[in-house]
């Protein structure tokens, strides 16, 4: 029988790893729902929404996740935080590590559809570094993603 130290130990990893499975879960069903807004109200409509400071895909008091928009040049077309990336080529931006983070993140949407790219990149929250997953869904020449920090 193992000693009640490890199973403890076990059981506070598992436990630690729930909160950010549930946000993860959450990042996926926001990127699939603003997918599914752009399908219906158009893509022009969805970047309005991402955009403006109280559009439903905009980060604010309450809502730590936020959708981020990019073409497939690595261009930001609508952010949810930090809006003064809007318009900027971001292509050759790297993480801590030199990971060529959007770069992945458009490949992985051009070549799968979707799926979920780790990186770092600045929490803040926390105003440190910290290792963040973000789940990204390719539309129509665009990739649609939302990430959470681990």
């Amino acid at each position: 029988m193992p000693r009640p130290s490890i199973c403890v130990s076990i059981l506070a990893c598992l436990a630690s790893s729930l909160p950010a499975q549930g946000q993860q879960n959450q990042a996926q069903a926001l990127v699939k729902e603003a997918v599914g807004y752009a399908k219906t109200q158009g893509k022009e409509a969805l970047l309005r929404e991402t955009n403006q400071g109280q559009g439903r895909f905009h980060s604010r008091d309450g809502k730590a996740l936020y959708i981020f928009v990019y073409d497939m040049t690595g261009v930001c077309k609508a952010i949810g935080y930090q809006s003064q990336l809007v318009g900027v080529n971001r292509w050759g931006v790297k993480d801590p590590d030199g990971k060529y983070f959007i770069q992945e993140l458009v490949q992985v949407a051009k070549t799968k559809g979707s799926g979920w790219v780790d990186y770092k990149y600045p929490n803040p929250t926390t105003g440190k570094i910290e290792t963040k997953t973000s789940y990204v869904e390719y539309l129509d020449g665009w990739i649609v993603g939302c990430g959470v920090y681990r």
